[in-house]
């Protein structure tokens, strides 16, 4: 036998450090792998495969045999196979087979032949008598009992009391003596006989008509020497079957070419090896071998498993019970293939090949063996396993014990089984992985996953002649796929399915014992496994378990790299929790763990390092003087961007045996940056300073972004790692740079926004009719978006300091409340222009020389009349008071969003007050209320004058105009100015007559000094100031010390505001309010009771007086009444439509409100002169004229209220509006005199009962 050197087949073997366990050091010596030949090997698997071929079913053919040749005799020796050929025929059909309770029927039987109870005459002979008690005493052993009851095939029967009768009548014969061929053929016959007796005895016979007949004609072929068991034949002659001569060729030996394809042999070499030991490997030397392992077994000897090798006696003897039926159903199988084996005494004289060292006689009274077709070829009989226990058979002949107890007794069982196998495995595994084409399937189909179908059929025939425990198999082959993965032969996959399938194999390789690989049941069951499989599964778990560790080692090394390797790392994870770390003969102490984990937190340390040097290095440029913001943010960006792609790689599997690769990363790349960036931040803050230059005050704020985005990672991922620096102190400047340029530029953008407004409302088409929202113009809305904007661009930073927050918010409010005054300034001084313009009358009566002029006036002083002209709007006036309403809107918007109080609130905790220091101030505001003015001189012709008056400061700079207040000595004017000073400060209040013609009288003047050492307590105070000419003037004087606080900032724009919106409107009911007085005078009452009055009733006058006769007083009517108020309603309605078109909803109501004052003030002064310590010279009105009053009043209220007559809905001033702006006392002026209509009317309007006559107390 020459065999081709075996193939390279491991190389590029993992590097791999052997573990020192407790367990595996105690049986080294039964573990450590032996060296295993590679011509034994291909040897042994070559005999294996080769007696497969020789115990297969042999394949027939049918033959006709002509009568003559049908009837001829032949020598029962040579027919005993063919006598039971059809009961293996029919084996499986359930009418062949025995009834349940056969076997106990026929122990009856047979005691009933020992006894000499049996009523036929032929079962008395003493010699039939002994070959039955030969039977009786093989079925009586409990084991063959059983299995007869379970199997019920005559045919088994048959050929055990056919064995045990030709020992029994052979002995004291000498060898090939044929005398005894027919009285066993003829107790053969009887024993049939008593078969068929018992089933028509029990009418069994009825139910198993085709077994009946089968025993019928077995007993007359025995009796007759009939060569068939069916019916006679006609004379033409019959159809036989004849089997199939073996070959003897490779190629009609399937296994025999496995063992030639994964051995890398041709045909040819191994045809001329089994010529060569044709004679040795036959079919009684694997019975030979059969029985020599079976006496091994029993008798103890160390050429198999013994107590020793198993750890626990149970152990032992669990597997030695599982062999002995093994056992005899594998020399049943034999039998029944070949008969003529069981009459061999003992083997002859045999000449082994090199390697086999015992000799074995074959016995010559056996016959040739017989061919029973039992399954399909290339299958295994079931039968096979089902055969009776032939186990007297070798007690009745054991087998001669070796003269060399040191020599092997074995011809198809190696010496060292268990390395064979292994290596035998090993090659095939080897040939099926070369030669795959498909991928992995992991076991789905049901069958190996590593393993081909041919190579199992192979390893499933070696494994069970030589006697491999299952769970030797599954751990062997385990073994062996280990050290393919360890050689880097085998994927994960692959390895996680052979582990899968060595614990679940499919069910149907787990129902065939003879075709069963592997067994999921002795696999999990390890109390049964021997001392070498113990050792050898740990030891193999253990080293997978290291391998995977360095493999797992390298795979996590790449995690921050560009293309991380990290494919493998589910795998290696399932592989190790699911196939490793559950295994229960796993056993790692925690130190190892512990060293893997250091040593991997240590290497991922450094690739961290090695991961933010690239990065640093690729983004920073190597001369520092080049360096920019921009640099730092893209640094910071890659740190960040390689941490999220880290923890995308990492997301299904944070954690790895308590690894966190992200975590490790965050911990050295994070701190690195952090105090990296501080030292680059200020090298370009100082190069910068170095050139004379700045930094771009927008990259500091991206650069505040970035960073401040990074610290907030640096936050979560290190919660108990402070940053090393605080970033805000570091870029603080830029934003107080950016609010001080924008605090320079914001008075600019409010004087360009109203320099390019047109204070238009802002309708799409000219003569549509504008919305709320389109009746602000352009600039109001620029202005508070650019402080929006402003407000948004440190908001937006997220400064993550308070304090800082706090006081940059302080220093915007400062900016964007000096732009707030600044646009109340401009549009006042606009708006204060197109109030005071003159009108066209005016306009002319300037145009008038002086002459003129005064004639004009003596013209109106004679007639006795004032010309009044009606005041003109401008809409554009009207969109002025709209946007400072606007404005004050949205300042409290801005304040909430700014969130003022608690800024206000972080700068009080940080810098609290201090009682015992108060606070220095340097800048002071006083609020001045120019409230009224008293005993005014008299500077025109009707002994009233027209009083304003002008603030200005010591160096005559006019602070201050206060409005006109027409006809009056004693002007109220309730305006207010604030004036900010650093130190004591004189104001200058001169009062003026306002004259349309000339220049305006002096009426006086007064001073009055502002020191802020006299207001420390900071309350309001009255100071009623003596003019120098004559009168008195009341000024309201209070302080607020300027400081530098965002609420201070906010409540003062809120006020100049508040103030703006307030003059204007006061300046726009002022301008009515001089009609209003010229159409509600006592002129107008004068007027309305002289109508109808000529020189005729005047002379009528004086006769009726000459005669005592009373004259009679004409009345004017309701109509005259109302007619009178006709032109002022005219102006109203005339204003107002221009008010609507333009003004808002509520700054037309306000405007309405305050006209509504005046017209009570007005009506007012009619009833009632105005509160002082001084006699009034004004005289009371009459009934008539009180009357009079009283119906405009009710008019006017209808014409403010404005109720619509269907909805009954008041579109006008609101009822408590009314009633808050001074109509119950107008009510009470009325009431007093009794009046039934002043009554009705208090009642109606007020809700208040008349109050007695205390009115005239005011006249004297």
């Amino acid at each position: 036998m020459s065999p081709t050197p075996a193939p390279a087949v491991f190389s590029h073997r993992r590097d791999s450090s052997h573990l020192t366990d407790d367990g595996v050091a105690t049986n080294q010596s039964r573990s450590r792998r032996k060296s295993v030949s590679y011509t034994n090997a291909y040897s042994y698997a070559l005999r294996v495969a080769y007696l497969s071929y020789l115990l297969q079913p042999r394949s027939k053919r049918k033959l006709h045999i002509p009568a003559n040749s049908a009837a001829k005799r032949t020598d029962s020796s040579t027919s005993i196979n063919d006598l039971v050929k059809d009961f293996s025929l029919a084996s499986n059909h359930k009418s062949a087979r025995l009834p349940h309770d056969f076997i106990k029927e026929l122990v009856k039987r047979l005691k009933g032949v020992l006894v000499g109870t049996e009523k036929s005459p032929e079962y008395h002979e003493s010699a039939v008598k002994r070959t039955f008690a030969v039977f009786l005493n093989q079925l009586s052993d409990p084991s063959f009992k059983k299995r007869m009851e379970e199997s019920r095939r005559a045919e088994d029967l048959v050929l055990i009391f056919f064995s045990n009768a030709t020992k029994e009548l052979q002995k004291g014969k000498p060898p090939g003596d044929d005398t005894i061929k027919r009285l066993v053929d003829r107790h053969l016959a009887l024993f049939v006989r008593m078969l068929s007796s018992i089933m028509r005895d029990k009418q069994w016979a009825g139910d198993r008509p085709e077994l009946t007949s089968r025993l019928a004609t077995l007993e007359k072929k025995l009796l007759r020497h009939d060569e068939d068991l069916a019916n006679p034949t006609t004379v033409t002659g019959a159809l036989v079957e004849e089997v199939i001569p073996l070959t003897y060729q490779v190629g009609d030996m399937p296994l025999v070419q496995v063992v030639g394809r994964i051995f890398g042999l041709n045909f040819a070499t191994m045809q001329s090896d089994i010529e060569q030991h044709k004679d040795i490997w036959t079919e009684l030397a694997a019975l030979q071998d059969l029985k020599t392992y079976q006496t091994d077994l029993n008798t103890g000897t160390r050429r198999t498993l013994n107590a020793d090798d198993f750890d626990t006696h149970e152990a032992y003897q669990s597997w030695k019970k599982s062999e002995d039926p093994e056992l005899s159903q594998s020399i049943a199988t034999i039998l029944h293939i070949n008969p003529d084996l069981a009459k061999v005494s003992a083997p002859p004289p045999i000449t082994k090949s090199a390697g086999s060292t015992t000799q074995y006689a074959a016995d010559p009274s056996y016959h040739d063996p017989a061919q029973v077709d039992v399954s399909p070829p290339g299958s295994f009989p079931l039968s096979a396993f089902d055969t009776p226990d032939l186990t007297s058979l070798l007690l009745a002949d054991p087998p001669q014990p070796c003269q060399d107890e040191t020599k092997h007794p074995y011809t198809f069982l190696p010496p060292d089984p268990r390395s064979l196998f292994r290596f035998i495995m090993m090659t095939a595994l080897t040939y099926d992985l070369d030669h795959q084409t498909s991928p992995l399937d992991n076991g789905s189909s049901g069958s190996n996953p590593l393993l081909s179908n041919q190579s199992i059929e192979l390893l499933n025939e070696i494994a069970f002649r030589w006697r491999i425990p299952k769970f030797s198999r599954t751990v062997l082959f385990l073994d062996v796929v280990k050290e393919k993965f360890v050689d880097k032969g085998l994927s994960l996959d692959a390895l996680d399915a052979a582990f899968n399938y060595a614990k679940y194999p499919p069910e149907s390789e787990q129902k065939s014992k003879r075709t069963s690989f592997i067994a999921g049941a002795s696999f999990l069951q390890r109390e049964a496994w021997t001392i070498a499989d113990f050792v050898l599964i740990r030891k193999l778990i253990n080293e997978l378990f290291h391998s995977l560790l360095r493999d797992l080692y390298e795979v996590i090394m790449t995690a921050y790299d560009e293309k991380a390797q990290l494919s493998r790392l589910g795998g290696i994870m399932t592989v190790i929790d699911e196939q490793i770390q559950n295994d229960p003969d796993f056993n790692q102490s925690t130190e190892h763990f512990v060293n893997f984990r250091n040593s991997t937190v240590d290497g991922l340390e450094s690739k961290a390092q090695d991961a933010y040097g690239e990065a640093l290095a690729k983004q920073l440029p190597l001369e520092p003087e080049n360096w920019e913001f921009w640099h730092v943010q893209q640094l910071a960006k890659n740190v960040l961007k390689l941490a999220e792609k880290i923890q995308k790689r990492f997301k299904k599997n944070p954690e790895i045996l308590g690894i966190n690769p992200l975590l490790i990363f965050l911990n050295i790349a994070l701190p690195a940056f952090a105090e990296d960036s501080k030292a680059m931040v200020q090298q370009i803050i100082n190069q910068a300073k170095a050139n004379d230059a700045e930094v771009p005050i927008q990259d500091g704020f991206d650069l505040y972004k970035d960073l401040s985005e990074f610290r907030g990672v640096y936050a979560d991922a290190l919660p108990h790692v402070e940053f090393p620096y605080k970033l805000e102190d570091l870029l603080a400047d830029f934003v107080w740079r950016w609010i001080k340029i924008t605090e320079e530029q914001v008075i600019g953008w409010v004087e360009n926004a109203v320099r390019q407004d047109d204070f238009s409302v802002r309708t799409k088409e000219a003569g549509q009719v504008p919305t709320e929202d389109q009746r602000h113009s352009v600039s109001v809305i620029d202005i508070f978006k650019s402080f929006n904007q402003i407000v948004e661009q440190v908001a937006q930073l997220n400064w993550d300091d308070d304090l800082t927050y706090a006081k940059f918010m302080t220093a915007v409010a400062k900016a964007i409340g000096d732009g707030v005054t600044k646009y109340c300034d401009l549009v006042d001084q606009m708006f204060s222009k197109e109030m005071d313009r003159l009108t066209p009358e005016q306009e002319a009566a300037a145009t008038m020389s002086r002459q003129e002029k005064w004639m004009q006036l003596a013209k109106d002083a004679w007639n006795n009349t004032q010309r009044v002209e009606p005041f003109q709007f401008y809409p554009q006036s009207f969109v002025k008071l709209n946007n400072i309403a606007f404005a004050i809107q949205h300042w409290d918007k801005l304040e909430q969003e700014i969130n003022v109080d608690g800024c206000a609130e972080v700068l009080k905790s940080h810098n609290p007050p201090s009682a015992s220091k108060p606070r220095k101030t340097t800048n002071y505001v006083f609020t001045i209320k120019i409230v009224e003015a008293e005993d005014l001189k008299a500077c025109d012709v009707n002994g009233f004058s027209d009083p304003y008056l002008v603030l200005t400061d010591e160096y005559q700079k006019r602070l201050f105009k206060s409005r006109t207040i027409y006809r009056t000595l004693t002007p109220r004017w309730d305006e207010s100015i604030d004036i900010a000073t650093q130190g004591p400060l004189n104001l200058i209040a001169t009062v003026w007559d306002w004259d349309v013609v000339g220049d305006h009288d002096y009426v006086g003047r007064t001073s009055l000094k502002l020191d802020p050492s006299h207001f420390g307590d900071f309350l309001p105070r009255e100071y009623w100031l003596d003019l120098d000419t004559q009168g008195r003037l009341l000024v309201r004087v209070s302080m607020e010390g300027e400081r530098d606080d965002i609420q201070f900032y906010f409540g003062k724009a809120f006020r100049t505001l508040q103030r703006t919106q307030r003059d204007m409107t006061r300046k726009i009911t002022d301008k009515l309010s001089a009609y209003i007085n010229h159409c509600l005078s006592r002129r107008a009452l004068k007027a309305l009771l002289n109508r109808g009055i000529s020189m005729s009733s005047v002379s009528s006058y004086f006769n009726r007086q000459s005669r005592n006769i009373t004259p009679s007083s004409t009345l004017p009517n309701d109509a005259d009444i109302l007619n009178a108020l006709k032109p002022l309603f005219a102006y109203f309605d005339d204003n107002f439509a221009i008010m609507n078109e333009t003004l808002t909803s509520d700054a037309m109501i306000a405007v309405m409100t305050r006209l509504w004052k005046e017209v009570l003030v007005t009506i007012e002064s009619l009833l009632v002169p105005p509160l002082s310590d001084k006699p009034s010279s004004q005289k009371p009105l009459t009934q008539h004229e009180l009357d009079i009053v009283f119906k405009w009043l009710q008019s006017l209220f209808e014409f403010f209220h404005a109720v619509d007559e269907e909805t009954g809905q008041a579109n006008g001033v609101p009822i408590n509006d009314i009633r808050a702006n001074g109509i119950g006392q107008c009510c009470i002026s009325l009431s007093a005199t009794d009046s039934p209509i002043g009554t009705t009317f208090t009642a109606t309007v007020d809700g208040r009962r008349p109050v007695g006559r205390w009115i005239n107390s005011q006249y004297s």
